[in-house]
């Protein structure tokens, strides 16, 4: 069967203040978080007015990824659905039912395998479709990107344009600390999220042409007894400074889009503490809508199209797999397979 629309899926974020605590309340349930810390990161929100900007930057990725596929000739319709807020998986694939949609690819918002990432989101895949029932239509995910050129190389470009934002005498001295979200030891342990993100690291420095940059984590939300990856953006930040590093730029690669963790987490604690300490400090971009970003979404989309199409991929491991296997990303305990949502 042809593909016949694509389906970006994301994790979605509130939009006004009234939104907030049902929108973290759909993030949260069934965890063991309690009330107090999702009161915590109310607070995150309300401080940028109880908006996330991650839903504005992915109409923005969408309205880019229309105009590269109208100048490409690829006559895919675009939908839209999120695991946390509006617009909801579930409504999405049931407007794409009505559509006549039978079969759609999709591109996930996360470039690099993991439990949150990954497995997750086909599971919410697979849940809208039985909420939708006969008819919903068949989803497909697109291979996970962290080591596609474009990726590597926008990521590139991002970062240089920060590094030439220092002033000189800071400029060739300064250590790049690539950010990602931490997660629990045992989930990690389940995938290959560190190993990509240390090899998507290593292909960018690599083509800056440096040395001696670090990959460190951000946003742990859990209790002080779980074991998170680390180190900690924020104290390895302290490391920094009693090392006499005389500037830092921090590149949220484990992010493609500014939202909350990003604006929160880094440009405004990470920011705090380096101004307290007087380490100069400096913020790549994400991915975002570079036009690197938006052909590599092309490029996904036209090599499952075409399997003729080479498959592109820098590092040692290659392309990564289309479809995943049963015990792929699997969280910190077992979970039942995913059914229907490839």
């Amino acid at each position: 069967m042809p593909f016949d629309a694509l389906l970006l899926v994301s994790f979605g974020g509130p939009e006004k203040r009234e939104e907030v605590i049902p929108f973290l309340e759909n993030v949260l349930r069934g965890k063991n978080v309690p009330r107090e810390r999702m009161l915590a990161v109310a607070e995150h929100y309300y401080h940028f007015g109880g908006k996330s900007p991650i839903n504005d930057q992915n109409r923005e990725l969408i309205a880019s990824i229309q105009k590269d596929f109208a100048a490409n000739n690829i006559q895919l319709p675009i939908y839209w659905g999120n695991r946390n807020w509006h617009p909801m998986l579930a409504g999405t694939l049931r407007r794409m039912k009505n559509d006549g949609v039978k079969n759609a690819l999709a591109f996930f918002t996360s470039a690099f395998s993991s439990y949150s990432g990954c497995r997750q989101y086909r599971e919410n895949i697979a849940a809208a479709q039985q909420e939708v029932g006969d008819g919903a239509p068949q989803i497909s995910k697109l291979r996970a990107f962290y080591n596609h050129p474009n990726f590597i190389q926008a990521m590139a470009d991002r970062i240089q344009k920060t590094l030439q934002e220092l002033p000189n005498k800071l400029r060739n001295g300064a250590q790049v600390l690539y950010t990602a979200h931490s997660i629990p030891l045992n989930m990690a342990q389940s995938s290959k999220y560190v190993e990509q993100l240390e090899e998507a690291c290593a292909l960018v420095s690599a083509a800056l042409g440096r040395s001696g940059d670090r990959l460190v984590y951000q946003s742990r939300s859990g209790p002080p007894t779980q074991p998170w990856l680390e180190p900690d953006v924020l104290d390895y930040l302290r490391e920094a400074k009693q090392k006499n590093v005389p500037a830092v730029v921090l590149a949220p690669i484990g992010f493609i889009s500014d939202h909350m963790e990003v604006l929160y987490d880094l440009d405004t604690e990470a920011k705090n503490l380096c101004e307290e300490m007087q380490l100069p400090m400096a913020r790549a971009a994400t991915a975002g809508t570079h036009p690197l970003f938006v052909r590599m979404i092309r490029e996904l989309v036209t090599e499952r199209m075409d399997p003729g199409i080479p498959r592109r991929a820098l590092g040692k491991y290659g392309p990564n797999h289309d479809i995943c296997p049963e015990n792929c990303c699997l969280p910190g305990t077992m979970r039942p397979p995913v059914t229907r949502a490839p």
